[in-house]
């Protein structure tokens, strides 16, 4: 099929649906796979995962990074892979705060924003400037770092509870 706008998407266009279910599916699955009864408000993978001390914050941000990579491929302007990246950042560094940061991640549903930007883009796509491929690489490189950061950080403090509690 002729696209007539190649450097918009990767993707074919017959291809932008069933992805962009799939990723629907996973923001749910991360976000609010489990709705409490008689309300609108959900639980999801993210902040379970994110109560698994060290580890958790750092996977939550792998399966966070999976949306924005497929909004790369579907040509998702930088400005918006952007702020998808800021959504993800704030998830994991205020997530990673003991105690507190287990209740924000409750509430703040990082990839369910993402993908009402996604969205958003995909509604009106020939009117923004797809994100460049090196762009898409270094922002998922400072996203790995900074999950990279997260779990160090979890282990300084983990260290340094266990030194206080123990004493040595």
């Amino acid at each position: 099929m002729f696209d007539p706008h190649p450097r918009l998407s990767t993707m074919q266009p017959e291809l932008r649906t069933p992805t962009l279910k799939r990723l629907r599916q996973l923001s749910r699955l991360l976000d609010k796979a489990i709705v409490i009864p008689g309300t609108s408000f959900g639980i999801g993978l993210d902040p379970i995962v994110g109560l698994i001390p060290v580890g958790g914050d750092f996977l939550g941000i792998l399966l966070s990074a999976y949306i924005i990579l497929e909004a790369a491929r579907l040509g998702a302007p930088s400005a918006t892979i952007g702020r998808m990246v800021f959504n993800i950042i704030i998830d994991g560094l205020l997530g990673a705060v003991p105690i507190i940061g287990d209740f924000f991640d409750f509430t703040w549903t990082a990839n369910e924003y993402n993908i009402k930007l996604l969205e958003e883009y995909l509604r009106f796509p020939n009117q923004r400037k797809s994100a460049d491929k090196w762009f898409v690489f270094l922002v998922l490189i400072a996203l790995l770092l900074v999950a990279v950061a997260l779990v160090t950080l979890s282990v300084l403090i983990v260290r340094l509870l266990w030194k206080t509690l123990i004493g040595n």
